[in-house]
């Protein structure tokens, strides 16, 4: 085999691997931590949801959840509408 050949593909080739470790590596390593975190919710968790709304987690399922945001007032949200948990505020 030629390796004079090669030549011209070894930028492309760096580019790559630059990409890989610059890009896709760190995305999949948070989407790894998302699935974790969504896997890991439980009753009475206070969580944020990706639209900023704050509550406790009164019911959770597979894929949906009841999130109590007010005295007398419970949203049914999806699971993955969950964007952070919030530590308790001591």
């Amino acid at each position: 085999m030629n390796f004079e050949s090669l030549g011209p593909f070894v930028p492309l080739i760096l580019l790559f691997v630059v990409f890989y470790f610059l890009l896709i590596r760190p995305q999949q390593k948070q989407q790894k931590a998302r699935k974790e975190m969504l896997s890991a919710l439980k009753k009475g968790d206070r969580v944020v949801t990706i639209g900023g709304i704050h509550g406790v987690i009164k019911e959770i399922d597979d894929t949906t959840m009841s999130l109590r945001v007010a005295d007398n007032l419970n949203l049914k949200l999806a699971r993955a509408a969950v964007d952070r948990v919030v530590e308790d505020e001591s």
